[in-house]
């Protein structure tokens, strides 16, 4: 849970933007005023010296001129009704260019000051410090620097100048700011009030429940559009209440008559739930005979494919041993009528010998495809665990599909080690791979003359994984996420049961423990990841 927020009211807010806003602008304006003063204090002040030296100047040209500093003291003393001026000297210039002192005049509380002989030139102009102004003028003669003027004025008229404006200051502002804050709170009692009555109002209807209340009339023109908009906004809120009581009214009289027919219709219910119950079981009985039957009748196409192909080698040995009994029939005759030739005993000799080799051969081969068709029927119709050799299970299996691979270009490909031995169920292994090779040629390869499956297999942790692919036409998406649920099937009314994926995936997921994925896009072929659990050799 966050933070609480920290809350405020706009009564106390306003109060402080407006006192605040006021209280920036008078500090400004008034230190401005008060900087602009103090400085136009001082420039009148150095004005007064710089005028008072400029007298003082001229009127003591002619009492250096005449040595007489007696004159010049007693006009010096005239000054002693300018309270500001403490000090005042007059320096005198030597021929040697040095500066002596001529006349002087000190204020009687303050005193005589220092002569100033090496401040002469920096005092040219006013300078402030410790309290005081200091000033010296150039007195001269016909363009001639015969001396100087010093003066010393107090600052003290200046200094009260500046504590009397800043009290006056600080006056204004409490008077500018205690009328700020009485302004501020008439402006926030104007606004807030509105909003105090609308709150108050807003709190009784979520309260008592009563949405006739409406807002009245107020002054300010926003205030009164919000008014307007909470009173429509009670206005829609009461109609919606109104209908929603009616439709309660009706609801609960649809209610009442409900619960009759659902009472009625309880007992229909129970009675069809039972019936479907056993129709439920009766079907998975049949569905459970569907599929053994469907692993019949892919055995049955298998016994079907090994007579053909073992009708060819042996239809080959009948062919040569006919003809090694006619061949037999024509020595014998001509043995009898004692008109056998070597040439003819050679020749049927050497055909005699190459018959023979076909029959052998061609038994050889039937007597493999039996054995190999046995094995991968005693397999099929077996559940047992064995130890067996996964490179030649596929061979076997792929020998038992012949007839149907060679009537077609299809290609498969076994990539397998051929020393993978391992315990586990041949039976249902061979049973997936024929399902699965079954499916390519019927439904992937359907428009496709040469197609590929790809069957990989290998061994790690104690598991077999068996990836097989093809480049078919692929799954839709709308079978992909049922293809391994019973009687789903493209093929219907094709001859096409729908059971073969859901057998391959009984046979993986039962039979052998394990886990089966498909992945498939349409024209993009199939992709099946198949792992079981087995014990390696």
């Amino acid at each position: 849970m966050g933070p609480a927020l920290k809350a405020s009211s706009i009564k106390s807010a306003l109060i402080w933007v407006v006192m605040l806003i006021c209280s920036i602008t008078l500090c400004i304006s008034l230190t401005i005023a008060t900087l602009q003063d103090i400085k136009a204090e001082k420039k009148n002040l150095s004005e007064q010296l710089h005028s008072y030296a400029a007298i003082i100047a001229f009127n003591a040209v002619g009492s250096i001129e005449a040595d007489d500093s007696e004159v010049e003291d007693r006009r010096l003393a005239s000054f002693a009704a300018e309270s500001r001026l403490h000090n005042i000297h007059i320096y005198k210039l030597q021929e040697n260019n040095e500066l002596s002192f001529f006349a002087s005049y000190n204020r009687r509380d303050v005193g005589p000051y220092p002569t100033q002989f090496n401040k002469v030139e920096q005092y040219q102009n006013a300078t402030i410090g410790d309290g005081v102004m200091e000033l010296t003028q150039k007195i001269e003669s016909n363009g001639k620097l015969i001396g100087y003027v010093y003066l010393r004025a107090s600052l003290e008229e200046l200094s009260r100048y500046v504590q009397n404006r800043v009290l006056y200051d600080i006056l204004i502002a409490l008077c500018s700011l205690l009328g700020a804050f009485f302004i501020a709170n008439k402006l926030q009692r104007r606004f807030t009030q509105p909003l105090y009555s609308l709150l108050t109002l807003v709190q009784k209807v979520s309260k008592e429940k009563d949405y006739q209340i409406r807002v009245p009339a107020m002054e300010i023109t926003e205030f009164h559009n919000l008014g307007r908009a909470v009173n429509t906004m009670l206005d829609r809120t009461e109609q919606q209440i109104t209908k929603l009581r009616s439709a309660e009214s009706e609801i609960r009289q649809l209610n009442q008559d409900l619960e009759q027919k659902i009472n009625d219709r309880t007992q229909a219910l129970k009675t069809s739930n039972q019936d479907l119950l056993n129709t439920l079981s009766t079907l998975h009985q049949y569905q459970n005979q569907i599929v053994e039957t469907e692993k019949m009748a892919s055995l049955g196409q298998m016994v079907a494919g090994v007579a053909h192909e073992v009708n060819t080698p042996i239809g080959l040995g009948v062919t040569a041993s006919t003809l090694m009994q006619d061949k037999l029939a024509e020595i014998q005759k001509a043995f009898d009528d004692k008109k056998l030739t070597s040439s003819q005993l050679a020749k049927f000799l050497s055909d005699s010998a190459e018959n023979l080799g076909i029959i052998y051969r061609n038994l050889e081969r039937a007597a493999n495809l039996i054995r190999s068709f046995k094995q991968v029927a005693v397999d099929q119709s077996n559940d047992n665990r064995r130890y067996f050799n996964m490179y030649q299970l596929l061979n076997e299996v792929l020998l038992s599909l012949r007839p149907n691979l060679k009537k077609t270009q299809h290609q498969v490909i076994i990539n397998c080690d051929e020393a993978l031995e391992l315990e586990s169920k041949p039976g249902p292994i061979s049973q997936i791979l024929i399902n699965l090779i079954m499916n390519s040629l019927i439904h992937a390869f359907e428009h496709k003359e040469q197609g590929t499956v790809t069957i990989s297999v290998t061994l790690a942790n104690s598991r077999c994984y068996l990836h097989y692919q093809d480049n078919g036409s692929g799954v839709p998406e709308n079978i992909k996420k049922r293809i391994f649920d019973p009687f789903v099937t493209t093929k219907r009314g094709e001859g096409g049961s729908g059971l073969g994926m859901h057998l391959v995936y009984n046979l993986v997921t039962q039979a052998l423990n394990g886990k089966i994925q498909l992945e498939s896009a349409l024209d993009q072929g199939i992709d099946i990841q198949i792992d079981f659990p087995v014990i390696p050799k």
